[in-house]
């Protein structure tokens, strides 16, 4: 049966971040993931993870300025001084907070640079980390994003990331495939995802039009979670929805899984 985590920066927003710990684990979710930890204390998250026994399965590397706009820095040629740094503190929260894989986001590839020298810079920058956190018992991932929501987005479909896995030539790097993003992208999501399940270590889902729980829109869930299932997933789904209406009343797709 798959299994599902409460992403706490989309999901129970009706309370504050410190408190979305309790309703996801009062809503029966096991696990949670989020996309940074780093405005927070990490003894304060690892005491929230613990009083409300859920797992940390995943949150992302640094990703630059996300207020300003941006989407990560590990396509950015003149930025590597700061990916290092971020891989660094990435790899102290993951190891306080007992959170074995991190994302890495490539970003908006900057308008003078060249898709080629984005690639060259993603590919070195991933060489860099993905011995790193080996070396830290963590895993490194990285995700293909749609350009409708994210204009300018560097890593945009899945055979694009195996070409990039395939190039960075490490045995930890692995793909986060997210079924909302590649549903814009490519389609063709069953397929797909039995193609490449062997370096799919995790998911994330939402329904589309509108990124909202399943049953929301055009994907065929029940059958897609099925198939899922059916070919041997063992990782965690992450809920990256935006909830319709509150995050409760629209849990109903969820109940028979926790």
């Amino acid at each position: 049966m798959p299994r599902f985590a409460a992403n706490l920066t989309l999901m129970f927003n009706e309370v504050d971040f410190p408190d979305r710990f309790t309703a996801a684990a009062q809503a029966g979710f096991k696990a949670v993931e989020y996309l940074f930890p780093y405005g927070y204390n990490q003894d304060f998250l690892k005491h929230k993870l613990a009083e409300n026994n859920l797992i940390q399965v995943l949150f992302n590397l640094p990703a630059g300025n996300w207020t300003a706009g941006e989407r990560g820095i590990a396509c950015h040629r003149d930025r590597t001084a700061e990916f290092r740094l971020g891989v660094d503190q990435a790899i102290e929260y993951a190891s306080a907070l007992g959170c074995s894989q991190l994302n890495c986001l490539a970003g908006i590839r900057p308008w003078q640079h060249d898709p080629i020298d984005a690639r060259e810079t993603f590919i070195r920058n991933l060489q860099f980390a993905a011995p790193k956190l080996k070396a830290a018992g963590i895993k490194l991932l990285i995700e293909a994003v749609n350009t409708r929501d994210i204009p300018g987005f560097f890593l945009t479909n899945t055979a694009q990331a195996a070409d990039i896995i395939k190039a960075v030539g490490s045995d930890n790097l692995f793909v986060q495939y997210d079924i909302y993003h590649m549903q814009i992208m490519e389609g063709d999501l069953a397929p797909t995802i039995e193609k490449h399940l062997r370096s799919i270590l995790h998911m994330q889902l939402a329904d589309t039009p509108g990124r909202h729980e399943p049953g929301t829109g055009e994907i065929n869930f029940p059958f897609l979670l099925e198939f899922i299932d059916k070919i041997g997933y063992k990782g965690w789904i992450g809920c990256e929805y935006k909830p319709a209406g509150t995050t409760e009343a629209g849990l109903g797709w969820v109940k028979p899984y926790l």
